[in-house]
């Protein structure tokens, strides 16, 4: 793992550059005084052997005596490179060029350098004699300026005498000139004489780089500001209006990291005011949603009270008619009216029931009953019906006789419902009733099937005849009659039970409705009446879900509803100890209701509870707070076990 800390752009940049800044100026004091002394040793030595071709010339001459000694008292004085020069008479020529293949190695690393050069010419006894005359002074000059240096006397006398007996021709080899150069003192005069120059280039050098650095310094400020500004927008996640940006230089690329920065930022803040905007409208329909639910809730009440009254007193009125004083035309008026106040009454009630539904008002009542006797009762009341239209009404029980848990009043209702439906719309043929009980650990499976040999249904409206007034033939001169109100109320009972009902039909054959209840087995044990006693308001927003059955088979009086006004009723009515939010309620929804039954609670305090579906445990950090700041106790991930919600209920209830 990197545990390195973090660095910035301008300190990269700066470290970049002073280290190349050092490294070239290392490099170049290093290669100028390589390539500088190599060159001023190169002329240095051909300077050397300008000055040994003139000493040649002089020596090979007769009688120079003098000049050659004071052109070596010369060239000791004024040449501080030279720190020796010898004669040699030999007539054996010396071939030594390695000193000169090897120019930069002698220049960088030799203490002295040794160059030999030849000595041609006649009158040799003559030269040796004259030099060996005056080598003894020549020695003297040298020694007492420079004590290093020293001229061979002995070699070139005895050098000489060979020399003149082997002298007969003409440009004959005389000997040689060996001159010593001091290469440490010529370099450390060289360095002192270019060190200032060296100094002032390095100066420059210097200055050269530092401008460079100036220059680059410029970007840096300008993502030095862009960072500050960075750094305050994170630290402050609610900010509507960005910093000051300062650029001092307009350098394309950081102009259009800036530009695309604003931009970002601009449409943050736009898209938070829509966010904004769409909460504020979402409450708006929200209340709307209330106020039409409240004037559907007085409809609904005048429907009770009104209609319901009217029609009772029409029955009534009916039943204190004495057929026994009426004539036959009388009986069939009366009749007529009876069947349609019946038909009345049933669609109002019908209404009533699925508005109720949809309210959330509805509970389940369970209670123990046998499938088959309740199979038996429905065939007993519709068979009137069936025989009347000569259909043949069938039944097939694939079970044994058993004892279930369940709301039967309902599946009574959903069962008439659909033989109801299935004798009106058969003009031939026959219904068929199959049930069927499938037996599980915790549970058992009840499969009613209800199949008709009538005109059937196409298979465009399949997913409409649950929809509230629908009907397949809306014409005023349709063959059957209805209201369209039986299979929403179906449908939503199921739904109701955590039961299913599935449609296959085909127009002209028939129709099969198979409606699937999960229901408990009599002679499992029952759980633990954990929540005997409490009352719990459980508020949903689309689906109630199982959980609320859940909660009350541990014993809890449920009360489901769908709006938040009758949350707040039921509240104020009576004690509640316990507020759930179903997993389908939006968080900002549960907040505000949370905050409306803290600010209404008096006398006690509920416990609140904010159900949540197991997908939006990684958002939870993001609505956790404000749930719990407007009065939510806990905030929890909605479970269907028995184990696990028992085991959560416990702790809370502790």
């Amino acid at each position: 793992m990197n545990n390195r800390p973090s660095q910035t752009l301008p300190m990269l940049i700066w470290q970049s550059i002073m280290q190349t800044m050092i490294l070239a100026v290392l490099a170049g004091l290093l290669l100028s005084f390589v390539y500088g002394f190599v060159q001023h040793y190169k002329e240095t030595r051909q300077h050397i052997q300008q000055l040994a071709t003139l000493l040649s010339i002089s020596a090979s001459t007769a009688n120079s005596n003098d000049v050659v000694n004071e052109q070596v008292r010369f060239l000791l004085e004024g040449e501080l490179g030279v720190k020796s020069i010898l004669f040699y008479t030999t007539s054996q020529p010396i071939v030594d060029d390695s000193q000169l293949r090897n120019d930069w190695k002698n220049a960088l690393f030799a203490n002295t350098v040794s160059f030999n050069y030849p000595v041609v010419g006649d009158h040799t006894n003559k030269v040796a004699s004259s030099i060996d005359i005056d080598n003894t002074n020549t020695n003297q000059t040298s020694t007492s300026e420079r004590p290093a240096i020293s001229l061979p006397h002995n070699t070139l006398v005895s050098n000489a005498s060979n020399a003149s007996d082997e002298s007969t021709t003409d440009n004959a080899l005389i000997g040689h000139i060996n001159i010593t150069v001091d290469v440490a003192t010529l370099r450390a005069n060289w360095v002192k004489n270019n060190l200032l120059l060296w100094l002032i280039i390095t100066a420059m050098a210097i200055i050269w780089a530092l401008f460079i650095l100036r220059k680059l310094n410029w970007p840096s400020k300008d993502i030095a500001a862009l960072t500050e500004v960075c750094d305050i927008v994170i630290k402050n996640p609610e900010l509507e209006q960005l910093p000051m940006i300062h650029q001092r230089f307009s350098f394309q690329e950081l102009v259009q990291i800036k530009q695309a920065f604003i931009t970002l930022f601009n449409r943050l803040q736009v898209a938070k005011q829509d966010y904004q905007a769409l909460a504020v409208f979402e409450q708006q329909l929200h209340h709307k949603d209330l106020s039409l639910d409240v004037q559907l809730h007085n409809f609904q009440s005048m429907i009770t009270h009104e209609l319901k009254t009217s029609l009772n007193a029409i029955v009534g009125g009916l039943q204190l008619l004495d057929d026994e004083h009426l004539s036959h035309e009388q009986k069939d008026a009366v009749d007529i009216i009876r069947s349609g106040s019946d038909k009345l009454v049933l669609t109002l009630d019908q209404i009533i029931q699925l508005n109720q539904i949809q309210k959330g008002q509805v509970s389940l009542q369970s209670r123990e009953f046998n499938p088959l006797q309740l199979i038996a009762d429905l065939l007993a009341d519709f068979e009137p019906a069936a025989k009347q239209k000569g259909l043949e009404l069938i039944s097939h029980i694939h079970h044994i006789d058993y004892t279930l848990e369940g709301d039967v009043e309902k599946i009574q209702q959903i069962l008439a419902i659909l033989v109801n439906n299935a004798i009106k719309f058969t003009p031939i043929g026959q219904v068929t009733i199959t049930s069927q009980l499938t037996h599980f650990d915790n549970s058992n499976r009840w499969q009613i099937n209800v199949k008709d040999s009538g005109i059937g249904i196409d298979s465009n409206f399949i997913e409409d005849i649950f929809n509230p007034f629908f009907q397949v033939d809306s014409s005023q001169t349709r063959q059957y009659e209805g209201s369209g109100i039986g299979l929403p109320v179906v449908k939503q009972m199921a739904q109701l039970m955590s039961a299913s009902i599935e449609v296959d039909s085909a127009l002209g054959v028939g129709t099969d409705f198979t409606l699937t209840i999960p229901l408990s087995n009599q002679r499992q044990p029952r759980q633990q009446l954990l929540l005997s006693g409490l009352t719990v308001v459980y508020y949903y927003y689309h689906e109630k879900g199982s959980l609320a059955d859940e909660l009350e088979r541990l014993g809890a009086s449920v009360i489901c509803y769908h709006h938040e006004q009758l949350v707040i009723d039921e509240m104020m009515t009576k004690k509640v100890d316990m507020l759930m939010f179903a997993e389908d309620v939006f968080p900002r929804t549960a907040e505000s209701l949370a905050r409306r039954v803290r600010a209404s609670e008096t006398d006690y305090r509920a416990l609140l509870v904010f159900w949540y579906p197991q997908q939006q445990a990684r958002y939870l950090d993001s609505f956790e707070f404000g749930l719990k700041a407007a009065g939510i106790d806990y905030c929890e991930i909605a479970t269907y076990k028995d184990k696990a919600l028992s085991d959560l209920l416990k702790s809370w209830l502790a």
